[in-house]
């Protein structure tokens, strides 16, 4: 369970970048984020990052990606595969997906690391988290209303302690 819990999870105003400039974007995110935990790093336009480190499913290699995340009720984070509603999947997600690559992943928060079992949310558990999700992050309604491919949600367990 997370100790980072912030105030309020509703973000800052922001212009949501292109496709092309979330790559470019989310490569110098990371190395800010693996180069200090420094607030001015980790928490972007209100919002608490995570990097998270896959094994692509093609290729072998370790790749990073710096995401939002979003505290469920139990507090969880909880990472959203939405892409900017762009009409495929993100690629850290098929990556993730990929359970023979990808059993378990890691994940590096502000303070630290732990490796989780990601869980990819279904049917009621998807239905209320997202509920609860765009309460606090509405654009994510309008992202969703981008694309036909439904945005995929995924918790990021933390091991018991």
């Amino acid at each position: 369970m997370s100790t980072e819990q912030p105030a309020s999870q509703k973000n800052e105003a922001f212009v949501t970048p292109t496709h092309d400039e979330i790559i470019q974007i989310t490569r110098n995110h990371v190395a800010a984020m693996e180069a200090t935990d420094d607030d001015a790093a980790w928490v972007i336009a209100g919002m608490h990052h995570i990097v998270l480190y896959t094994v692509g499913r093609k290729s072998g290699s370790e790749h990073k990606i710096a995401l939002p995340f979003w505290l469920d009720p139990t507090g969880d984070r909880v990472v959203v595969a939405s892409f900017a509603g762009a009409p495929q999947h993100p690629a850290w997600y098929l990556n993730l997906a990929d359970r023979t690559a990808n059993p378990n992943i890691k994940v590096r928060v502000q303070h630290g690391e732990y490796s989780s079992n990601a869980q990819i949310l279904e049917d009621d558990d998807y239905a209320s988290t997202w509920a609860g999700l765009t309460a606090d992050r509405a654009y994510y309604n309008d992202y969703q209303a981008l694309t036909e491919r439904r945005i995929p949600l995924v918790r990021l367990t933390e091991p018991a302690p």
